[in-house]
């Protein structure tokens, strides 16, 4: 299937600071794109790619789960780690916890780590009916494009696939249960008003993993895809500041690909 116009993954060649940016669930590219282009104007080499089952259609998505999107994130980071001498992660939603998986697994070979609303867990009643629904059940509706600031869409899905919904859930407790690895310096950014992913998965990061250099920041203007909404620009300034407090010097720009 061909990609959605903005769906398209992201890479910058820059110079030996290098960041990976994960996008969130159902969600594309597109809502980290002015994140990413930031930090590749200020000389990182910069990788957003698109997960396995995202950026078309969400019946191919249904084909996937936590296996596929992990694997490729894990599969860019290790490309970064070849191209770069340090190396950080950041994720938004879904993708902060893909993010908080990659710091766990990877250890030393993550620098350090920024995610902004990360995803927990899924809740409410229908994640306990997940596990049986989905096999009934093929969609619901959709959670893209929560976001305050008017006349901005995210590219990403209408409908929610119940099977990857409940891939989605086996994958979060299995990213909580290892966020006690997680040791790297963690800047959280959340939003106060969020209506896909509530303070509480937030607050459950905080409170499991072993980082001892952790920053929280509240967003007071944005939801949930706060990439893209009023708090963006602070979102991009805050994490460049901390990545440069970690790495002080960052490389020589280079050339976008992929939009």
């Amino acid at each position: 299937m061909p990609v959605l116009p903005g769906a398209e993954p992201y890479r910058h060649e820059g110079g030996e600071v290098g960041v990976l940016l994960c996008h969130g669930f159902t969600g594309s590219p597109q809502s980290l794109r002015p994140w990413a282009r930031y930090l590749a104007g200020r000389g990182l080499t910069v990788s957003v790619p698109l997960l396995p089952g995202h950026g078309t259609r969400w019946e191919d998505m249904a084909l996937t789960g936590g296996p596929d999107w992990y694997a490729e994130v894990d599969r860019e980071l290790r490309a970064l780690r070849e191209r770069c001498s340090r190396v950080f992660v950041a994720g938004l939603s879904m993708g902060g916890a893909l993010a908080l998986r990659l710091a766990a697994k990877h250890g030393a070979g993550v620098e350090g780590l920024v995610v902004v609303n990360p995803a927990n867990k899924v809740h409410g009643l229908s994640a306990y009916a997940l596990p049986v629904a989905h096999h009934f059940v093929r969609s619901a509706k959709g959670i893209a494009s929560d976001i305050a600031k008017e006349g901005i869409v995210e590219t990403g899905y209408d409908r929610v696939p119940l099977r990857a919904a409940h891939a989605l859930r086996n994958l979060l407790r299995q990213i909580d249960g290892e966020l006690p690895q997680v040791t790297q310096p963690l800047l959280l950014l959340r939003s106060v008003q969020d209506h896909v992913v509530p303070a509480a998965d937030s607050a459950r990061v905080l409170s499991r993993v072993s980082s001892t250099d952790v920053t929280e920041i509240l967003l007071e203007q944005s939801y949930h895809v706060a990439t893209l909404d009023h708090d963006a620009d602070r979102i991009f300034e805050e994490s460049y500041a901390f990545i440069a407090r970690i790495a002080p010097s960052v490389g020589k720009e280079g050339t976008a690909v992929g939009g």
